[in-house]
């Protein structure tokens, strides 16, 4: 084992500016986000190049990184506003541009020369050699196909210089490396434009022409079969293979997701690259660990392709919300603001009534069981059912920080 151990980067969803704070205050190191064009999530939010700006600012301010999504496979017709849009981003100057499109390549690489470009997962790079000659492009980094085991990612890290990123945890597609027509062909949205309606979680009854009403044994519940439906990834329990892969970057699935899920992967994550950096020797996986990700809104986990083929174990059959070891906890909201004395400006997105019995979400350590003591209006009038969608003081009797996540146990 060396000496020092090279502490990967941990990369970040931020489907709008709530999501980058969260992200942020949560430990991310970077953090991956789309302007309103030629991203391939128009539905996470996104950002106008005022917020961009803002982004930038924000994130540097916490010394955190900021990569620019631009991974659409362009049109002949989208050419010129890609080249404007290019021009755009040179003047915000994030970190580094996000590209599939090998023409967008060419053209960042003439507009914004000063902006590092990382290769996007939809270019399906499987080999040192794909590397290689991406790098010869001046690609600075490459997010690796997510169908790589990590004995393939470790030989493209020892063969190659390049910086290194791939999915550690968060939803998979079914396809090769996200590049699906079913969205296309079945709601008429391009899933490589950033219109993907999601078929692949619908469920579907499959049956022979000539045999009506009889249908194909495959398992189900109530809900349907779900036959396209991938599990999601984790690979908690696998930090220090990661780390010894030579990965440059870890990097986390879910722009559309919400804030309760982005603050309970990133923190886990976070805890626990930190915590094998430090002491390898002694590094085991925490329970808490454990019991934050289970008790996210997820389908099954499974390791996808880094430890071989994942075979059937790896399709989510069964309902595609399926949960082991857990339940899901009930989202309250986050806190805005410290009024002192266990005072806090509380974001409330769902019910809450004085007495009832929260949790607190920090950055450090396992989450925190208290009681809400009191629950009041800005002006102090006792309030006896928080409502969604307002903001209220809550009294707890412990210290809590702006943007921790509350909920409800």
């Amino acid at each position: 084992m060396p000496d020092v151990l090279k502490r990967p980067e941990l990369l970040a969803p931020a489907g709008n500016f709530e999501k980058l704070e969260i992200a942020v205050h949560y430990g991310a190191d970077a953090v991956y986000l789309g302007g309103k064009d030629f991203s391939l999530r128009n539905f996470s939010g996104n950002f106008t190049d005022g917020e961009l700006e803002d982004a930038i600012k924000f994130a540097g301010k916490h010394q955190v990184k900021v990569y620019l999504t631009c991974n659409i496979f362009s049109r002949n017709h989208e050419q010129g506003s890609i080249e404007a849009f290019l021009e755009r981003i040179g003047n915000i100057s994030p970190h580094a541009v996000i590209i599939s499109d090998p023409g967008i390549i060419l053209k960042a690489r003439q507009i914004i020369p000063h902006i590092d470009i990382h290769l996007s997962t939809q270019a399906n790079t499987t080999n040192f050699n794909a590397v290689l000659f991406w790098e010869q492009q001046g690609v600075k980094r490459i997010n690796l196909a997510r169908e790589l085991s990590i004995e393939e990612i470790k030989t493209i890290a020892s063969r190659t210089t390049i910086q290194t990123e791939t999915f550690v945890h968060g939803a998979m597609c079914m396809s090769y490396s996200g590049r699906c027509l079913l969205s296309s062909f079945l709601s008429g949205r391009d899933s490589n434009r950033g219109l993907c309606s999601h078929p692949c979680r619908w469920n579907y009854a499959v049956m022979e022409e000539l045999r009506p009403n009889e249908y194909y044994p495959v398992q189900e519940d109530s809900r349907g079969t779900y036959i396209f439906n991938s599990k999601d990834m984790c690979l908690i329990d696998h930090i220090p293979e990661l780390i010894h892969a030579g990965i440059s970057s870890l990097k986390i699935e879910g722009r559309m997701k919400g804030i309760n899920y982005l603050s309970s992967v990133v923190k886990t994550y976070r805890n626990a690259i930190d915590a094998y950096i430090a002491e390898p020797d002694s590094y085991s996986v925490r329970p808490e660990w454990y019991s934050e990700l289970y008790r996210i809104y997820h389908r099954a986990y499974c390791t996808g392709f880094y430890f071989g083929h994942p075979d059937g174990e790896s399709k989510n059959t069964l309902n595609p919300g399926n949960l082991h070891k857990g339940q899901i906890h009930s989202f309250i909201g986050k806190i805005l603001e410290n009024r002192g004395r266990h005072l806090y400006l509380i974001d409330i997105r769902n019910k809450l009534i004085p007495g009832d019995e929260i949790e607190i979400l920090s950055p450090q350590g396992p989450a925190r069981q208290t009681k809400v003591l009191s629950l009041t209006n800005e002006k102090g009038e006792p309030v006896d059912n928080a409502k969604p969608n307002t903001r209220l003081l809550i009294r707890i009797p412990l210290d809590a920080y702006q943007n921790d996540i509350v909920r409800k146990i």
